[in-house]
């Protein structure tokens, strides 16, 4: 919701002329030069280190003949300063938005906007073209290129084509060793100057226009790279639709309109990036006009687990049958969880949607949650939900909660398209959503925040390949984006060396105090308890401490932040605060510092920390309780893949 907008017409920017112009965030460390010739370029500074050097944009519409040599015909500058309230706030209720504009008007027939905020840059084109008669143009590229002038680390994820689902680990080279010939790589993309700066570089506000790709140029250059439109498809297997034949162009869209921003976070340390919120920034604006029946919340999911609770309690057959979810339910019930989900499994097939599982008994289900106020989330490919648009209001009179729907593995105008028009329709009905199988988030969940998380990660649902060294990555990267649904709250923790879970028996690699911390570090707004309730009642402290957690905040503290190394932050709900930290593979000792805490008060902290022999015994944690204040300075040790995680409350 937008609560306040001021716009101020001021000059902010020097030396503004036919082919150049400079603007400067309102603290004046961040600073972005453009100047246009054959191609529009641009600088970015911060604290007047020069961090890109001649970038360069523009887009290729067919049929429309650019000028030769570009000229700035018109400009207009402002300030924006407005206060947003994100409908699923991940990492602060409200949010204070300053930055200062730039619209520079090009004799090309498209505009570029750029804004300059003191922890970074963005960047959009506006076209204005007159269209066919249909008010159509055909893109057929847009240049998307960064400059990078000296030998930056790169950490980014690889892609072999645009059917990527986002789930590859991270790599990184040096930015001079990365090549033509290596694969893609999606967004976000993190890269580290080596300066004493890095730079994220993402995009939002993406709608009827593919994903953006890059790729390197050669000569320290990288270069964007779009799926083309789809001319002709097949389908694959039950849950997959290959592109067969492309158009020579990337999108059929609007002559009118305003295409993603392009942002770059610039953070001076790496806290800065933890706290960030310039992606809610630059998102469009919520087209839900009531959002009260948008609940996030925790839930229990028994794919993870292999739908197999045991014991004394369990006097039936486990699996995907009634009484295996009704455990579910009553688990849920028990805990404060407010969801479960049924995966593949629940329906007869997966290509119809409206029959279920004799076994489930999915109707009986629905009544007996309805009873212990516990919804339900129902799995779905996205063809089943192609297929069957009208779903949406079937579910919503069976009284269904949520749609994980999955598999999309595509990246092309179309499939934009269809994570909107899904989103669209489920809101009709007041269905949450959550993607898998998908692209990372680009804005959509804004614009219809019952679009309530996506996967697009490397999660536990990897088993063994789901490494810290990897995880440690994703608070400075993909989770900076928006929502992640990376299911964590595994019970069975072992260490990388000694690692033997599977399904029923799914573990996790790294200790359990790791596994608790994820519930505060990681942004979600459905956040997935992916082990066997069995496991919970048998490790209740630890189940009492996870659904706690909330899902949404109103304030979050970086207290150590090293990208690949160790990230450790306070989150606040209400007068509760939460810590939750994890690190890699190396053995580390931290102080915490408490100043975050109110002055004059006294609080209690319960703590989860890594036990003595947790570098061995993943499992090994020990709870401690004390008394804190905003003076107390906590020494923590962290395993190796280890974690901390933390509830105080004022006393």
């Amino acid at each position: 919701m937008r609560k306040l907008l001021f716009v101020l017409f001021i000059s902010v920017f020097t030396n503004l002329t036919t082919n150049g112009a400079e603007l400067v965030s309102p603290n004046g460390a961040v600073k972005v030069k453009i100047n246009v010739s054959d191609h529009i370029y641009y600088s970015i500074y911060r604290d007047n280190v020069p961090l890109l050097e001649q970038c360069n944009l523009g887009i290729t519409v067919a049929n429309l003949t650019s000028a030769k040599s570009l000229k700035i015909q018109h400009s207009r500058s402002s300030r924006i300063s407005r206060q947003l309230s994100p409908v699923v706030p991940l990492k602060f209720s409200t949010i204070n938005e300053l930055c200062n504009t730039l619209l520079l008007n090009l004799n090309n027939g498209y505009a570029v906007e750029f804004r300059a905020y003191n922890d970074g840059v963005a960047y959009r084109i506006i076209t204005s073209f007159k269209g066919d008669k249909n008010g159509k143009v055909k893109i057929v590229d847009e240049d998307v290129s960064l400059n990078l002038p000296d030998d930056y680390q790169l950490h980014v994820q690889p892609a072999k084509d645009f059917t990527s689902n986002y789930e590859t680990n991270y790599i990184h080279p040096d930015s001079k060793k990365f090549k033509a010939s290596d694969q893609m790589v999606t967004l976000p993309a993190l890269i580290d100057t080596k300066k004493g700066f890095k730079i994220l570089f993402a995009e939002t506000d993406l709608t009827d226009y593919p994903c953006l790709f890059l790729k390197s140029n050669n000569s320290n250059r990288i270069k964007s790279a779009f799926s083309k439109v789809a001319l002709e498809d097949k389908k694959e297997g039950d849950r997959f639709m290959r592109i067969t034949r492309e158009a020579d162009y990337i999108a059929e869209t609007s002559a009118k309109r305003t295409y993603p921003w392009r942002y770059f976070i610039i953070s001076k340390n790496d806290g800065e990036l933890l706290e960030s919120t310039l992606p809610v920034k630059l998102a469009p604006r919520s087209e839900i006009q009531n959002t009260d029946w948008i609940k996030p919340g925790q839930v229990s999911w028994e794919w993870w687990n292999a739908a197999s609770p045991y014991g004394k309690d369990v006097n039936f057959v486990a699996g995907f049958n009634l009484e295996t979810y009704k455990y579910y339910i009553d688990f849920a019930a028990k805990s404060g969880v407010p969801y479960i989900i049924m995966d593949e499994g629940w329906a007869e097939s997966v290509d119809n949607p409206y029959l279920p599982n004799k076994k489930v008994d999915l109707h009986e289900l629905i009544r007996y949650g309805q009873e212990k106020k516990v919804g339900i989330v129902l799995w779905l490919t996205w063809l089943a939900v192609e297929k069957n648009m009208d779903l949406f209001k079937k579910f919503a009179a069976w009284g269904i909660k949520g749609v994980k729907i999955d598999f999309m593995d595509r990246n092309d105008q179309w499939m934009v398209n269809y994570y909107e028009r899904v989103a669209r329709e489920a809101a009709k009905y007041n269905i949450l959503v959550d993607f898998h199988g998908s692209f990372s988030p680009k804005g959509l969940e804004h614009k219809y925040p019952n679009l309530i998380s996506y996967e697009g990660v490397r999660g536990m649902e990897q088993m063994e390949g789901c490494q810290p060294d990897n995880t440690i990555f994703l608070p400075f990267i993909r989770n900076i984006a928006g929502p992640m649904d990376f299911t964590p709250g595994a019970m069975i923790n072992m260490q990388p060396d000694v690692y033997g879970g599977q399904r029923p028996n799914a573990a996790s690699v790294g200790t359990r105090a790791y596994q608790l911390a994820l519930f505060v570090l990681f942004e979600s707004g459905v956040q997935m308890l992916c082990d066997n309730p069995t496991l919970y009642y048998k490790n209740q402290e630890c189940t009492d401490f996870i659904t706690q957690v909330p899902v949404t905040w109103d304030e979050t503290k970086a207290l150590h932040a090293e990208a690949g190394e160790v990230a450790v932050v306070a989150k606040r709900k209400g007068k509760k605060w939460f810590i939750g930290g994890i690190t890699n593979g190396k053995e580390r000792a931290i102080t915490l510092d408490l100043g975050f805490l109110s002055k004059n008060k006294s609080y209690e902290m319960t703590s989860f920390a890594d036990g003595i022999n947790a570098d061995r015994q993943g499992m090994d944690y020990r709870k401690s309780t004390q008394t804190v204040n905003s003076t107390s300075a906590i020494p923590i040790k962290l395993s190796r893949n280890g974690g901390y995680a933390a509830i105080i409350t004022e006393m």
